[in-house]
């Protein structure tokens, strides 16, 4: 430890730009929170505090559909089952929402920033003068090295996921009115068209794809595409905590009592 720190040295140490806080002062992003209230919806604030500007209005608004879509999707969702069985175990609502958002991974709820990554790779491509056919086949190749899951296509749920088609249409009017340029949309309908070339079955794009279209249109990072829907889920998560506090139960586990696990052979 230096012993020569200065208490500027300290107050460099939590350098920001996002908060400044001072007596009687309380700034996001440089405005006062005071002329925030009232004025700034909450997905603009989302906006202001992870960029540093506010959007378009419109952009906010293409921001929130994708966040909406987003909150839940039921208790067999394991968020929000391990958030569930959380809430009966006596630890309060934040324990249990803190378990659910725990279990956010790659596999769960890690989707988006994938396909984000994914259809990034093909705008990069084609920005050189790739063909979109020819850099979508190069970039889906090359992720289907890694997994035979590509990010934000089919459902194990859904034939046709009900999220999709509605999303999918508001980035249609937004490139319409010029809000965003398209260009990632065209890369997740080109994936998806190659999908379902020679497939008596579809596979259509999911809610991870369409909010994936939304986040890069947007010009949000692939990793705050994973923290955005993290905040979005939290909602659902928090529902589900609160409802399952109220239903009285107490210590829930994965399944009803009278139902036991099956029992391996040693060795299995």
């Amino acid at each position: 430890m230096d012993s020569n720190a200065t208490a500027g040295d300290v107050a460099d140490w939590w350098a920001t730009a996002i908060c400044r806080m001072a007596p009687g002062v309380v700034e996001l992003r440089g405005t006062p929170v005071q002329d925030l209230i009232g004025s700034h919806g909450f997905v603009a604030t989302i906006w202001l505090m992870v960029r540093g500007t506010s959007p378009d209005p419109r952009e906010a608004a293409l921001l929130e559909a994708a966040m909406v879509a987003s909150v839940d999707h039921g208790p067999q969702a394991p968020s929000i089952a391990i958030a569930r069985m959380t809430a009966t175990c006596g630890v309060g609502l934040n324990n249990a929402m803190a378990s659910g958002v725990n279990a956010l991974g790659d596999s769960h709820g890690g989707a988006g920033e994938q396909c984000v990554e994914l259809l990034t790779a093909i705008v990069e491509r084609e920005a050189t003068g790739e063909p979109l056919v020819a850099a979508t086949e190069a970039v889906v190749a090359d992720f289907r090295k890694n997994s035979r899951y590509l990010p934000g296509f089919g459902h194990r749920f859904h034939p046709r996921d009900p999220r999709r088609d509605p999303l999918l249409a508001l980035v249609d009017e937004s490139v319409a009115a010029g809000v965003v340029e398209g260009k990632y949309l065209s890369a997740a309908l080109a994936v998806e068209t190659l999908l379902n070339a020679g497939r008596t079955k579809p596979v259509p794009m999911n809610i991870d794809g369409a909010t994936a279209v939304i986040y890069a249109e947007l010009g949000f990072p692939a990793p705050l595409a994973r923290g955005l829907f993290v905040l979005s889920r939290s909602v659902g998560i928090l529902a589900h905590a609160w409802e399952e506090t109220t239903q009285g139960r107490r210590n829930k586990g994965p399944m009803p009592t009278s139902i036991l696990p099956t029992v391996l052979a040693a060795g299995s």
